[in-house]
Formats: C-alpha cells, sequence, structure tokens
C-alpha cells in the first residue's frame, strides 16, 4: 500500500501504464521543473504541461521524480519532472485520471544536485551550433 501521496503518484502511474500502454501526466511549473534548453512556454507557465509517456520508453522514477529524454518536435530535451509537481496522471483508454491538488509556495525536495545534473546534460547533448545570418545595419 502507498505511504505517502507521492508513493500513490507513482503506483497509479504504473498501473495505467502497465494496463493501458501509455500515461499521460500534467505538471505545473516551478524553476525546478526540467525541460531541456526548451523550458516552459509562456501559456505553459500559467496553465501547466501535458507530457506523454509509453511503456516503450525509456525513463526512471526515483525519491524525487523521473528523469528521462522527450522529444517535442524534433527536438530531444533531457527532462527532469519532481513528482510534488506531477498534479494530474490520466489514461483516456482506461477513462481514469488521478489529482493532487498543485501545493502553491512548496518548496521542492530535490537535490540542487540532480537538477543541475539533468540541466547539463541537456546543454550538453546538443551538438547543433546556432548561427545568426542577419546582416548588421550600418
Amino acid at each position: 500500500m502507498a505511504e505517502t501521496l507521492e508513493d500513490l503518484k507513482k503506483q497509479v502511474f504504473y498501473d495505467m501504464l502497465n494496463i493501458a500502454g501509455r500515461v499521460f501526466i500534467a505538471i505545473a511549473y516551478s524553476d525546478d521543473v526540467v525541460i531541456g534548453k526548451r523550458g516552459f512556454l509562456p501559456e505553459e507557465k500559467e496553465k501547466g504541461l501535458i507530457l506523454v509517456f509509453n511503456n516503450k520508453m525509456k525513463f526512471s522514477w526515483d525519491d524525487y521524480g523521473i528523469s528521462t529524454t522527450l522529444a517535442f518536435g524534433q527536438t530531444p530535451e533531457k527532462c527532469f519532472i519532481p513528482q510534488n509537481r506531477i498534479i494530474t496522471i490520466f489514461s483516456p483508454e482506461l477513462n481514469a485520471q488521478f489529482s493532487t491538488p498543485p501545493k502553491e509556495g512548496e518548496d521542492s525536495k530535490v537535490p540542487q544536485k540532480k537538477m543541475k545534473s539533468a540541466k547539463e546534460k541537456s546543454t550538453s547533448d546538443k551538438k547543433v551550433i546556432n548561427v545568426d545570418f542577419k546582416k548588421k545595419k550600418q
């Protein structure tokens, strides 16, 4: 039996994933959520972000949250989602959801070292060099 709300979230996530093959999570914006270099778009900062996981993806869920690489369009981004920022876990196939209210002002229990590691990986994996081809005004 789940000992804490965070344990229950993890159990519901994996149960839905095992039954339906995919699961969606809605996450609230916070500085401790790492979405690679992409980050949160302005609308997502206000309304949150929905991410999709399937049983073929490589990810890990430890005591702090979910670590994975997700593709946004054609761009892979290293991501880290603290479990206390997951506000809804749902499956359209099962017509089921598990929601918890966002906790205002709650500090993350994620070690700074773990967040820094995820952020560094997202910048070091990039093999694309951005070039600005605009002419300078004279």
